[in-house]
């Protein structure tokens, strides 16, 4: 994605964290993370990431959707001893629909573009409003989408190690090579 697009997406997360009354300093709106996950499909599948702390012990940050946004289907593993990362995810804005393992709904609130839904394989669905949490173990499978107002969700777990997630989809790039 080309920098003035993520400009324009950046700004639209500043925006609806300002709504949502999250204050954040300037440093913090320069330093939101604007990733389509490599798909060049940022509005349906994407996220908007601010991280205040990444440590060798816990990890705080904020994730922003546009509506009906997702966040693909993935899992995080054991890396070395670490178990791999713990999260909890606690709705702050919008509505929010996290699939994860166990038994499938019936009829799932999720709208997934076409040419991805093989992708897309637990259906366990938890609906998160504004105040509402959930706490996913290490290495479970699991994605979420925004509903139709999008959604702020602030995630707080053990460190994150994004380049050691694994994606069920195998053309996603979740961290660029440098």
């Amino acid at each position: 994605m080309d920098e003035n697009k993520k400009e324009i997406y950046r700004q639209k997360s500043i925006d609806m964290l300002q709504k949502c009354g999250i204050a954040i300093t300037q440093q913090e709106q320069n330093e939101i993370e604007i990733t389509d996950f490599g798909l060049g499909m940022y509005e349906k599948i994407g996220l908007a990431i601010l991280v205040y702390i990444n440590t060798d012990r816990y990890c705080a940050k904020e994730l922003i959707m546009l509506p009906w946004m997702i966040c693909p289907e993935h899992k995080h593993p054991s890396v070395g001893n670490d178990p791999g990362k713990k999260e909890t995810f606690r709705c702050r804005y919008g509505k929010v629909y996290l699939y994860i393992e166990g038994r499938p709904k019936k009829n799932p609130k999720a709208i997934i573009p076409e040419e991805k839904k093989v992708f897309f394989t637990v259906w366990h669905e938890i609906i998160l409003n504004p105040g509402e949490q959930y706490t996913l173990p290490p290495n479970t499978l699991h994605w979420f989408q925004a509903g139709e107002e999008g959604a702020i969700i602030s995630e707080f777990s053990s460190t994150s190690r994004d380049e050691y997630d694994v994606f069920t989809d195998p053309t996603i790039i979740r961290v660029e090579q440098e």
